[in-house]
């Protein structure tokens, strides 16, 4: 009987080997910082074909068309003969009588080394992005890397990697064969494809199990400063305290972390931050950080990806879950999918003891002026249904401040109407209960299923006037409910590039703050002509020093109102970078600052509600 089924067991793997679209990257033979690769298909059933590379995939809400990455493209038949085809746009090839198509071949480049020169197209966001560095990295975000055929996208890959002598990929998957030379994984289809990224450096990887799940953490720090042991720590306690939040709501038995660290002679690159899968995440971070700031970085952001496990990787709607690469239709639903992950991604630490009551109130009140940079009229679900389109999409960062705020907002509405015994969270459970990963939902009827879940018809008004509709927020309202008050204060007069200062970054590449694409410019930056993406290299001559970074800031307070000022920038002209100088008079603009503050003297209705919001105790 054993023999029996070993001999049916290796028949059945062989059959699906004989079915599976076996794909090859070589990351041995790399010329000119491109990677070869090699997809051959089983026997074709039509003879039209259409062979495609992602317009988007999903996690991302930008049109990055991936094909655009691809050179050298030829398709074979079965008898070694090159077939003709038509290339109907960046991502697409279409083939005529294609009945014998047998293979294709391709060249990669990179999309980090083009990140700065938006003149074409705007960057791909690093997470999501490929890099490729002989002897050194390759990020392999398997979308950037594989392609697909139309019809086809069910039928199993077999994904052999051929790695340079001494190299370690991590990743959740689990490689098949024992060659030190290839590794192996046989993922069911192209979503699982697309689900699986993998990074091949030089070994510097940790692995341990925190909370019952099996972590890996693999880290590239080009100039070695920084090795996977020194994030373990941290890494651990955050993913215990995740689980435990979580609940039963997580059922990951295994975890992947990619932590890519740039600095160095590497790409010069600006998307910093991560991007979800199943069961692992890749995380792009500045090598400059220091290790506090790296630490609470993985727990903000990577929390957040870990978080999007439950939604919308395993609670989706159909939009997600037969998503269309090639056309991508989005959902309306943006709101629970990034802002309740955001608000996740907060509200766990106050509730598992990771930060004080203080930090997580300041944390709030920064979502709130975060988010009236953007349109607080606008409905969330129009805005989601058609992120990819203008002038929809620039409002798309808002998910992460008025998005976890309209799910704070609803957690405080749940736990008022059942007395403490709901929140967002245990709708969140309810939904996943109801639903799954092999099981969406439909997009226009969610918010019917979430009064199913919860009982409470008044979940379908909070809906209906805030989140499908343009009733903006009101928060204060909601924190009253929590014994939460609003007090405004107006700070001295001020001079600087943007509204808040506090959004101002530092590129150490050219030596110059940055600043977030959302931040709004100052009254003096709007004078001057100064465009946010501009780098700010120096003020009256005055440049920045790394070292000594308050010289600089200490010489912007000396500037008074209507002084003549000269500021250096560097700005992007194609693949060009120009330095150019703008001048102009002072602006000094007065910000009237909203500070959230705990009541001194709640009400007992309040207080009781309050600490059942911080804690998740009923």
């Amino acid at each position: 009987m054993r023999k029996t089924a070993l001999s049916l067991g290796l028949f059945a793997a062989f059959l699906a080997n004989a079915q599976s679209i076996k794909t090859t990257i070589d990351l041995v033979n790399v010329k000119d910082d491109k990677v070869a690769v090699t997809m051959e298909f089983p026997k074709m059933k039509s003879g039209d074909v259409k062979f495609h590379f992602p317009k988007t995939v999903p996690g991302t809400y930008s049109e990055d068309d991936y094909g655009r990455f691809i050179e050298g493209i030829k398709f074979y038949d079965n008898k070694g003969r090159e077939l003709s085809y038509s290339k109907v746009n960046d991502n697409s090839y279409s083939l005529k009588n294609a009945q014998n198509l047998s293979k294709v071949t391709y060249l990669v480049n990179d999309s980090f080394d083009e990140e700065m020169d938006t003149s074409k197209h705007k960057a791909v966001f690093s997470p999501s992005g490929t890099d490729i560095e002989q002897g050194k990295i390759f990020m392999i975000n398997t979308h950037g890397f594989i392609g697909y055929i139309d019809n086809m996208q069910d039928v199993p890959y077999q994904l052999i990697i051929q790695k340079p002598a001494g190299f370690y990929g991590t990743t959740a998957l689990v490689d098949q064969d024992k060659s030190e030379s290839t590794d192996t994984f046989t993922l069911a289809n192209y979503a699982k494809v697309t689900d699986s990224p993998l990074m091949y450096t030089k070994p510097d990887y940790i692995t341990f199990n925190a909370g019952g799940m099996e972590l890996v953490l693999g880290v590239y720090s080009p100039t070695g400063k920084y090795k996977a042991a020194d994030f373990k720590d941290n890494l651990e306690k955050m993913v215990i305290a995740q689980k435990k939040f979580l609940g039963d709501m997580n059922t990951n038995k295994k975890y992947a972390i990619m932590l890519y660290l740039s600095g160095g002679e590497g790409p010069n690159i600006k998307g910093f931050g991560a991007l979800e899968h199943h069961e692992s995440t890749s995380v792009v971070l500045p090598e400059m950080m220091p290790k506090d700031a790296i630490d609470k970085t993985i727990t903000d952001v990577v929390s957040h990806e870990f978080f999007h496990t439950v939604n919308p990787l395993k609670t989706h709607s159909e939009e997600i879950h037969y998503f269309n690469y090639a056309d991508p239709k989005m959902s309306q639903h943006l709101w629970m999918y990034e802002g309740g992950t955001e608000y996740f991604a907060n509200l766990f630490q106050i509730q598992e003891g990771l930060i004080t009551k203080e930090e997580f109130l300041q944390r709030i009140n920064e979502k709130i002026t975060n988010s009236k940079n953007y349109d607080d009229t606008m409905p969330f679900t129009v805005m989601s249904k058609n992120v990819l389109k203008e002038p929809y999409k620039d409002q798309y960062r808002n998910v992460y401040e008025k998005g976890a705020l309209l799910a704070m907002c609803l957690d405080i509405e749940l736990r008022k109407l059942s007395n403490g015994e709901m929140g967002y969270r245990d709708m969140i459970r309810k939904l996943s209960q109801r639903f799954g990963e092999n099981k969406p939902f439909k997009d226009d009827k969610l918010i019917d299923e979430l009064v199913a879940v919860t009982g409470y018809s008044q979940v379908k008004d909070f809906y209906n006037k805030y989140i499908a509709g343009s009733q903006p927020t009101p928060y204060n309202e909601y924190l009253n409910m929590v014994g939460v008050e609003l007090q405004k204060q107006e700070t001295p007069p001020i001079f600087w590039f943007i509204k808040d200062p506090n959004q101002t970054g530092y590129d150490d590449k050219d030596n110059a703050f940055v600043f977030d694409e959302s931040s709004a410019l100052s009254p003096f930056a709007k004078s001057i002509g100064f465009k946010i993406t501009d780098k700010v290299l120096a003020l009256d001559g005055k440049t920045i020093n790394v070292q000594d970074m308050q010289s600089f800031i200490n010489y912007a307070k000396t500037i008074k109102e209507g002084q003549n000022v000269t500021v250096t920038v560097l700005r992007g002209n194609g693949d060009k970078k120009e330095k150019i100088d703008l001048k102009g008079k002072a602006v000094l603009d007065k910000l009237t600052m909203e500070m959230l503050r705990y009541k001194a003297n709640p009400s007992p209705e309040e207080l009781k509600l309050q600490n059942q919001w911080l804690t998740g105790k009923k």
